[in-house]
């Protein structure tokens, strides 16, 4: 009896290291979004965090910056530091996983100030460089605010 005790327990520590092994060397998803809410009216002027995001591949932080008590602008942080924008026009390789999270296609710029209702920071890793794009609910439209490459 001891034996089948201490052979079922030696069963279940393989199982679940095997478990975590697993666990521990998934990628990241091949496209992910993350919403953010905007920051409250009548914080004081300067830059604040909007929201974070952490995982075990990068931390995202939404940050806006105020003006006379309301937001004026929000931007992305990865890892604390600007990622490097991206150049030129989006690939096409990004459009499904766009169209799964729920933006539209095609992707219309804010021509402007990055300020929204929501805020969203989708990920596309299909591609050669994965990118992050952040978008802004304006009515019923996401916005893109900012593309990077990582």
């Amino acid at each position: 009896m001891r034996f089948a005790a201490i052979l079922a327990v030696l069963l279940c520590a393989a199982a679940l290291e095997a478990a975590a092994a697993t666990k521990q060397d998934k990628e990241p998803p091949a496209c992910a979004a993350i919403s953010f809410r905007p920051l409250a009216a009548g914080l004081a002027d300067g830059v604040h965090e909007a929201g974070m995001y952490k995982s075990r591949f990068a931390r995202i932080e939404i940050m806006g910056v105020v003006k006379g008590g309301q937001a004026a602008d929000y931007h992305m942080l990865l890892n604390g530091k600007k990622p490097a924008e991206h150049k030129g026009a989006l690939p096409a390789s990004v459009e499904p996983c766009l169209k799964a999270k729920n933006i539209g296609v095609p992707v219309k710029a804010v021509g402007g100030a990055c300020v929204g209702e929501r805020f969203r920071v989708a990920i596309d890793s299909s591609a050669k460089q994965k990118l992050l794009l952040l978008f802004a609910l304006q009515g019923r439209e996401w916005k893109l605010c900012s593309a990077a490459t990582v």
